[in-house]
């Protein structure tokens, strides 16, 4: 886990486990979205599911538990082709054996996803699944089952994976990554050892870019790290993604509108940005939702507002924390609307118009300020 930035509280817990020889069936890492927490449950699986891990010498490094990167199963795993790690994401509906859960809208993982790729139970004309968390491992060292997202199991979900969770397989680990654990039933959580992962440091975040971006701008870096907040993925997202340009016209246009000044193109400027980013997301990811990844692009927006909003609170007079005040209720109210499903480009439209009333004072707040 060497290759992973930061979360040294969350990795000492994991390490522990694992040098304990006794792992937990079942663990829950939660924490904001994009700190890192997938990328930690895969190098968890790689030990889990590596033959030759195990502590390394205590002069070496501490002692902590490892395994050798250029073993066939960390080959396996790095292809994303080792049979006995399961993935499991909303996207597998697409290629389910089951045509109708193949025409489901992916705004959740159906439970029928569940039945076929975890515990089993799913039919589809003459054929009967049986999970894979009950065959044989194929390379007879364990199984590990990653659950995305996992916030995105529905209730009646959630419910059947408890009795696979109360009775699990010998040797299979079940791992569920989420941003919302409060939305897994309680019972789940009863079930799980839960790891807290949080938002990196700016300089942990500079790190995480550096590796995978090394030819960018100073500028563009700082950028990178404000709207980040503490997510290194959001940072990389926004790198591949060209947040930064679209930030440089819209951040424009919204303080023309905090100071009173009409704008007639802002909303739909907002509105193009969520329809560009999914046209490109699902280009780029073949096999992508195009309502997920426009649901995403509204989040990506806001969050690109966001992070324009916290750098004006932090310098803002009295008279300005009014209007930033505000402007954090509008985007609080963007968001539940976006979550209910609002068309979006109706939904920007209005922030837009919000933005120019705030301007003026004329607003209500409606709430605390929450995380922002």
């Amino acid at each position: 886990m060497s290759s992973i930035v930061g979360h040294d509280r969350a990795l000492a817990t994991i390490q522990q486990s694992l040098q304990s020889g006794r792992v937990h069936h079942a663990w829950i890492f939660a924490g904001p979205p994009g700190i890192g927490k997938f990328t930690t449950a895969i190098e968890m699986a790689r030990l889990l599911l590596d033959p030759s891990a195990g502590p390394t010498p205590s002069s070496g490094s501490g002692g902590r538990y490892a395994s050798d990167p250029e073993s066939e199963t960390s080959r396996l795993i790095d292809a994303g082709t080792h049979p006995d790690l399961h993935v499991v994401r909303k996207e597998l509906a697409l290629f389910s054996i089951d045509p109708q859960v193949r025409k489901r809208k992916l705004f959740n993982i159906p439970v029928d996803v569940l039945r076929e790729h975890v515990i089993g139970g799913l039919v589809a004309g003459d054929r009967a699944i049986t999970g894979p968390a009950y065959r044989t491992a194929q390379r007879g060292h364990g199984k590990v089952f990653i659950i995305d997202e996992a916030e995105l199991l529905e209730e009646e979900s959630q419910n059947l994976l408890l009795k696979t969770l109360e009775e699990p397989p010998a040797q299979t680990w079940f791992i569920l990554v989420t941003s919302r654990p409060r939305r897994l039933l309680p019972t789940i959580h009863s079930r799980c050892q839960t790891v807290r992962f949080g938002r990196l440091s700016p300089a942990e975040v500079e790190q995480v870019i550096a590796r995978r971006n090394p030819d960018l701008s100073r500028a563009d870096r700082e950028w990178l790290i404000a709207y980040a907040d503490g997510s290194p993925g959001s940072a990389l997202l926004a790198a591949e993604f060209g947040f930064a340009a679209f930030a440089a016209r819209i951040i424009p246009a919204l303080a023309r509108l905090s100071r009173g000044e009409f704008v007639p193109e802002a909303g739909p400027m907002l509105a193009e940005f969520t329809e560009t980013f999914a046209d490109a997301w699902v280009k780029k990811n073949r096999n992508a939702s195009k309502d997920a990844a426009n649901k995403d692009g509204g989040r990506h927006l806001i969050a690109m507002i966001a992070a324009d909003v916290r750098t004006r609170l932090r310098a803002a007079d009295a008279a300005e924390f009014e209007r930033v005040v505000a402007q954090i209720e509008i985007l609080r109210d963007a968001e539940r609307q976006l979550a209910a499903n609002v068309n979006q480009k109706q939904v920007f439209e209005d922030v837009a118009a919000r933005w120019l009333t705030a301007a003026e004072g004329d607003w209500v707040s409606t709430g605390p300020l929450g995380g922002w």
